[in-house]
């Protein structure tokens, strides 16, 4: 079995029970029921979220639960490919217009981007490059390391960006859209036939199995999506996984986002931290610009353009999407493509500048 895909399910339970994974748990679990209390949108995905970042700045030693969050990526990715029909096709061309905006987009965050961390906070060239693309945060910090990049620096960054785009939208959404959030997303387990539940945990494995294999960017989502996308083309796959899994999917993501502000320095505030925050701001400005732009132009509705525009993470954008019910083949398509744009022509971009 291929390393990747592998080291996913350690057997070192004590590894895996670790006291300080054990207290992440439970200030995670204490977040959602902040969130839940508060009446406030998407309790099990932002409450641990927040709860693991206070804990971080705050010194607590925390630790993620990879096994668990890695295998919630297959989750999203077989409820994107269910979701998929043979209208896409049919889609694929009234994307194209809108689709097309995501290259100059992309190029406009990199030229903001770069002066903005090298010349104004002072970082070195390869760390400004790769922490101005929108790109994945695993990627980029792999590519910056090569590159020679501040790899710390590097994660701050684009985990802060994912973090303030996660944390921002649901409350855009509920404010200018009164969606709620806070229902069930999807039929509960009881509901869904033994056969489809099958189906998707197969779909799941050969996928994120396959993705690996194969070196895809994203495997665990993208290689799960493909192959119950396939199965949903077919009319094999009819459901979506249960509503249960999508929210302990939602309740790990949001740890996994929280825990990396871990041990975390004063000076990394100071500095990192706030840069990030910064950068932030002018990547909302200009992902509102170019969904403005869509939404004028009649190339999508408001809410599909604002979470297509959103450069965070793949799989929270993912979650979120379906979460708020938007038209998945718009949104997945165009996060799809961004990534893919960045992650094949930054490195060339990179060659070129240099």
């Amino acid at each position: 079995m291929c390393r990747g895909f592998s080291t996913a399910f350690p057997m070192d339970l004590a590894t895996l029970f670790h006291p300080m994974r054990l207290l992440t748990l439970l200030l995670a679990a204490l977040g959602s029921t902040a969130f839940w209390l508060a009446a406030l949108p998407l309790p099990l995905l932002l409450g641990p979220m927040f709860a693991c970042l206070i804990a971080a700045l705050a010194g607590v030693p925390l630790k993620g639960v990879p096994p668990v969050s890695d295998a919630m990526r297959p989750v999203l990715g077989v409820a994107v490919g269910a979701s998929l029909t043979p209208a896409l096709f049919n889609q694929l061309q009234d994307m194209a217009l809108s689709i097309a905006l995501i290259p100059p987009f992309i190029l406009l965050i990199a030229l903001t981007g770069y002066p903005y961390f090298r010349k104004l906070w002072g970082f070195d060239h390869a760390t400004s490059y790769y922490g101005a693309m929108p790109g994945g945060l695993q990627d980029m910090v792999i590519f910056g390391e090569e590159a020679g990049a501040n790899v710390r620096a590097l994660s701050l960054i684009h985990t802060t960006r994912v973090l303030i785009i996660v944390s921002a939208i649901p409350f855009i959404v509920t404010w200018f859209w009164g969606l709620s959030l806070t229902g069930p997303p999807g039929d509960p387990a009881s509901a869904v036939p033994w056969h489809q539940a099958l189906l998707m945990l197969v779909c799941g494995i050969i996928g994120w199995w396959g993705g690996v294999r194969a070196d895809l960017f994203g495997a665990p989502i993208l290689g799960p999506l493909i192959v119950a996308g396939v199965a949903s083309m077919a009319g094999l796959l009819t459901v979506r996984p249960p509503a249960e899994a999508m929210l302990i999917a939602q309740f790990f993501l949001g740890i996994g986002i929280g825990v990396k502000y871990a041990g975390i320095t004063m000076s990394e505030i100071r500095r990192v931290l706030t840069a990030s925050i910064g950068h932030c701001i002018l990547l909302a400005g200009l992902s509102l610009i170019f969904a403005e732009i869509v939404i004028q132009t009649g190339l999508a509705p408001p809410l599909e353009a604002l979470i297509a525009f959103a450069p965070g993470g793949q799989a929270e954008m993912v979650l979120l999407a379906l979460i708020a019910g938007v038209d998945m083949a718009y949104v997945v398509t165009h996060h799809l493509v961004r990534i893919v744009v960045v992650i094949l022509g930054a490195p060339i971009a990179a060659r070129w500048l240099r």
